[in-house]
């Protein structure tokens, strides 16, 4: 499964507005044109690890959340993830899962 960059475009871009930066006030901050940040948030350019960690910083948000929604630095941030899992597999690997988690919590 490949990266969807149109929905890591979408999460900076909410996540420059939820700061209530422009986009000018990023891309001077992190060095870059406007235009660029524009084909960024649009999904149309790429960004390479470094500059994202540093957008991530600037913003205050995590890499996670930006690449694949999930927020660390919430209690359940995984919730949907383990039950999209859930969905997909037979009761038989549901039950497995469940014991496999079962022993971890309790040891």
């Amino acid at each position: 499964m490949g990266l969807d960059y149109n929905v890591i475009g979408s999460r900076i871009k909410e996540a420059r507005r939820a700061k209530n930066l422009t986009q000018e006030a990023l891309s001077e901050q992190l060095d870059l044109s406007v235009a660029f940040l524009s084909r960024v948030e649009r999904g149309s350019s790429h960004i390479n690890l470094k500059r994202l960690n540093q957008i991530c910083d600037i913003l205050e948000v995590s890499e996670g959340y930006i690449l694949n929604g999930a927020d660390s630095t919430k209690k359940n941030y995984l919730e949907k993830e383990f039950s999209e899992l859930l969905k997909n597999c037979s009761p038989e690997k549901q039950k497995m899962i469940y014991e496999v988690a079962k022993t971890i919590v309790e040891n």
